[in-house]
C-alpha cells in the first residue's frame, strides 16, 4: 500500500477548503454588517444607532460629546465634561460594553454577537 494522496483525497481537501472559504465570506459580508452596532442614549432616550462596520464621527447631545467609530470600535474622543473619564476610557467593541458620560447623561452601548471569553474575574 502506498502512502501518497490519491485523486479522491485531493478532491476532498479542495471541497473542504471551498466550504470553509465560503463560510468566512458569508460571515464577513452578510453577518458582520448588521450584527454589531452602537446605541447612543441621552437621558435614557435613544439618540442614534450606528454600525461598528462603518467608520464615522458622531456628535452627541448637540456637540457636547464626539464619538468616533473606527475599525469596529467606538470611543469617546471629545467631551466638555470636567472629569473627562469617558474620553480616557478604552474603546468598546464587545457585546454590552459601554461608555458612560455622567455629567452629560450620555450612554454608548455596544450590541453585538461578540462576547468576552470571561465575563468577570473572581478571587
Amino acid at each position: 500500500m502506498k502512502n501518497g494522496l490519491k485523486k479522491k483525497d485531493w478532491i476532498l481537501i479542495v471541497v473542504i477548503l471551498c466550504v470553509a472559504g465560503l463560510a468566512v465570506l458569508v460571515r464577513t459580508f452578510v453577518g458582520a454588517a448588521g450584527a454589531n452596532r452602537v446605541i447612543v442614549k441621552r437621558e435614557g432616550e435613544i439618540e442614534g444607532i450606528y454600525s461598528l462596520s462603518e467608520d464615522r464621527e458622531v456628535e452627541i447631545n448637540g456637540g457636547t460629546n464626539l464619538l468616533q467609530i473606527k475599525n469596529g470600535e467606538a470611543s469617546m474622543v471629545q467631551a466638555d465634561c470636567p472629569d473627562q473619564l469617558c474620553v480616557h476610557q478604552k474603546p468598546v467593541s464587545l457585546n454590552h460594553e459601554s461608555i458612560i458620560c455622567l455629567p452629560n447623561r450620555v450612554v454608548v452601548e455596544v450590541e453585538s454577537g461578540a462576547n468576552r471569553e470571561f465575563d468577570a474575574v473572581t478571587n
